[in-house]
């Protein structure tokens, strides 16, 4: 069964939007969980519009399931999640100025770079994933970099889904036969979301994890958060 992480990014976007702290990201993590999240993703920006590195230490002892943490592999992300140590981190080739995640890693260009990354998170024990596209080259060299997972960044699956989900999904098949053969465990995400997630997961063998995080948190306002991420969770079975 294909693991659900909430991404509670956006919470913390409406906290900042007033300041003070309503809604309180911490609890809605602990919530999340008692509601049935696998886990919860968190993506701290260097300019901490949303998720702030404070939060990030807070939250580490409040959860039971999985901590994810997304984030260009900085100087002070490092520091972080090495002094952190969730149990996976997800790394994304984010500029500083990024709205949200909009391509996954040139692996062979940057290669070297993230075999250092790699090797220093998996010295603390951390479970890395790098967030890559389709492109069967990419997947070849992020195996060499000794990361456990890659991230199949699904944004073009779901541009696509309406038109032709068969032949949005197809390049996704293809990147998780690849990984399969080089090795890799797969998590998917990136506008995933009740409309398009069952298909997906129906044709996209070997989905350990999806983070869902902008989608959900919208739906929540609609169908109320616990039945949200029940709703999720039905798909993934």
């Amino acid at each position: 069964m294909t693991r659900l992480s909430v991404n509670i990014n956006k919470i913390a976007t409406l906290r900042n939007s007033r300041g003070g702290n309503i809604p309180d990201v911490l609890k809605a993590a602990v919530k999340c969980e008692e509601y049935g999240a696998d886990g919860i993703t968190v993506h701290p920006r260097p300019d901490e519009r949303h998720i702030r590195y404070e939060d990030v230490r807070n939250l580490k002892p409040l959860i039971t399931t999985e901590f994810n943490i997304e984030g260009y592999p900085s100087r002070k992300f490092l520091e972080l999640v090495k002094q952190i140590k969730p149990d996976q981190v997800t790394l994304v080739p984010d500029p500083p100025g990024a709205i949200t995640s909009s391509e996954g890693w040139d692996t062979m260009t940057n290669k070297n770079f993230l075999i250092e990354v790699v090797t220093q998170l998996k010295v603390v024990g951390i479970r890395t994933s790098i967030f890559v596209d389709t492109r069967l080259a990419m997947i070849e060299h992020a195996s060499d970099t000794g990361t456990d997972r890659i991230e199949l960044y699904t944004e073009p699956y779901a541009s696509g889904y309406f038109m032709n989900a068969k032949k949005a999904v197809s390049p996704f098949v293809n990147a998780a036969q690849k990984a399969v053969e080089v090795g890799l465990d797969i998590n998917a995400g990136h506008d995933l979301n009740l409309e398009n997630l069952r298909f997906f997961i129906v044709n996209v063998p070997d989905i350990k994890e999806v983070s869902i995080g902008h989608a959900l948190i919208s739906d929540a306002l609609y169908f109320g958060l616990e039945n949200t991420i029940q709703m999720y969770k039905r798909l993934l079975i």
